[in-house]
C-alpha cells in the first residue's frame, strides 16, 4: 500500500504525484490544508520530524524527501523505468537532481513567499511570527529571514538569477536536439525540476525562460502536455487558482 502525505500546491509533492502517475501506480491522496498546520502536528512529526511534505508510507516504511521518493519509487516499481540504465548515464541524472535540490528548489520559495503565502503572516505579531517559525523545524531559518515584510529585493533578486542559471543548464543540454533532460529518455531528472519551472510560470515570471531559452520552453510545453502532468494538476494546484492577481502578473 502506497500513501502520500501532501499539498496541493506544493512543489515538491507535485514532483511525487508526477512521478506516481508516470508510473501507473495506485495510491492513497492523504491532503493536508497547510493553513490548519497539520504538518507540524505532534502525530505528523512522529513521521517526519523534518515538519514538510511531501511523506511517502509504503506498506509501513516511511520515505521522506520528495527527490529520494522519486528514486525510492523508481527502484521498488521497475517495470516503468525513469531512470537510465547505463551507470554513467544514472550518474549523470542525479548529478541533475542535486543541482535542482541546491538551486531551483529552494529558489522558488522566495517569489512564492513574498507573492503569495506571506500575507497569511501580515497581521502576526513578531512573538507569534516566531512561535510560527520555532513550530517548522526544517524551516525555522526560513521563516525568521522572511519576517513581517517579506524578503528583500537582494534575496528574491538572487532567487531569480538561480533559476535563469538553471534553465541556461538546461538549454545547454537541450540543445544536442533531445526532448527531455536526459536525452530521449523522459527521466526523474525532468520531473524534479518541471515544478520549480512551472510554478515561475505560475508567478508570472516566465519571461525568465521565454525571452532566450526557447528550447526550455518547448520543453516545457511537451511536459505539461503529458498525461501525467495534467493529472495532477487538480483545483488548487496552483497559486493562480486561487490568488486570481497572479493571472495578470
Amino acid at each position: 500500500m502506497l500513501e502520500l502525505y501532501n499539498f496541493s500546491p506544493s512543489t515538491c509533492s507535485q514532483k511525487v504525484r508526477i512521478c506516481l502517475a508516470e508510473k501507473g501506480l495506485e495510491w492513497t491522496d492523504t491532503r493536508f490544508n497547510s493553513a490548519n498546520g497539520e504538518h507540524i502536528s505532534p502525530e505528523y512529526l512522529k513521521l517526519n520530524p523534518n515538519g514538510v511534505v511531501p511523506t511517502l508510507i509504503h506498506d509501513g516504511a516511511v520515505i521522506m524527501d520528495s527527490s529520494v521518493i522519486c528514486e525510492y519509487l523508481d527502484e521498488v516499481f521497475p517495470e516503468v523505468s525513469l531512470t537510465p540504465a547505463d551507470p554513467v548515464a544514472r550518474a549523470h541524472m542525479r548529478k541533475w537532481l542535486r543541482y535542482f535540490e541546491e538551486v531551483p528548489t529552494p529558489a522558488v520559495r522566495y517569489p512564492s513567499f513574498n507573492m503569495v503565502l506571506l500575507a497569511g503572516f501580515k497581521n502576526l505579531s513578531e512573538s507569534e511570527l516566531e512561535a510560527a517559525a520555532t513550530a517548522r523545524p526544517l524551516r525555522k531559518h526560513f521563516y525568521r529571514q522572511m519576517g513581517l515584510d517579506g524578503f528583500t529585493e537582494r534575496e528574491i533578486e538572487k532567487a531569480i538569477n538561480d533559476i535563469a542559471d538553471t534553465v541556461a543548464r538546461m538549454e545547454e543540454a537541450l540543445a544536442k536536439g533531445v526532448p527531455w533532460l536526459m536525452g530521449e529518455q523522459f527521466t526523474l531528472a525532468d520531473i524534479c525540476v518541471v515544478r520549480s519551472i512551472d510554478r515561475m510560470e505560475d508567478l508570472g515570471m516566465a519571461h525568465i525562460w521565454q525571452d532566450d531559452f526557447p528550447l526550455v520552453t518547448d520543453w516545457l510545453s511537451r511536459f505539461q502536455a503529458r498525461a501525467s502532468f495534467k493529472e495532477t494538476f487538480y483545483e488548487g494546484a496552483r497559486f493562480s487558482d486561487t490568488h486570481p492577481h497572479l493571472k495578470s502578473a
